[in-house]
């Protein structure tokens, strides 16, 4: 197999290596959740792992796509253009996903998580004041929209 995945040569090193992995994953013992729960030596890498599922879970993500709709039949878009503006924001987070991947390695993961719930909260507290005000203003529902669009893009980017 890897002859015909890397060509023809001397991979005997590669080999090797998957053997020593191999060898030290067998005497690995696999850790049943209340013996991960009770492991000390686990115990910060649990944390972690479970406040960002929390805050994953409760970032706003949802209720943002949920009401998506009405703020974008309140800016006033024609009832046909709706599906294509969400369509527009389904894609913007995807790509928002492939810059992440591009920017972890340069930046960190802690740098993008951080930065990405900081600037979520941003934007939701912008969203906040733009929808209490666009009954003052006329622009006030075409800046809901981009920060709509903001916050998705800052959602693929860091959580």
């Amino acid at each position: 197999a890897i002859r015909k995945l890397w060509g023809e040569g001397d991979h005997q090193a590669e080999i090797d290596d998957i053997m020593k992995e191999k060898g030290a994953m067998a005497s690995t013992k696999t850790l049943r959740v209340l013996e991960v729960i009770k492991e000390r030596s686990l115990r910060w890498q649990l944390y972690i792992l479970m406040t960002v599922m929390t805050t994953l879970q409760l970032c706003g993500i949802n209720a943002i796509y949920f009401y998506s709709f009405e703020v974008f039949h309140t800016a006033k878009f024609e009832e046909y253009l709706i599906p294509y503006v969400s369509l527009g924001v389904g894609l913007c987070e995807c790509l928002s996903s492939i810059l992440c991947s591009t920017l972890i390695d340069r930046f960190g993961r802690k740098v993008l998580l951080w930065g990405g719930y900081m600037l979520m909260c941003s934007v939701l507290a912008l969203l906040t004041m733009t929808l209490s005000l666009q009954h003052r203003f006329f622009w006030m529902h075409y800046f809901s929209v981009i920060l709509i669009f903001l916050f998705v893009v800052f959602y693929g980017i860091g959580p």
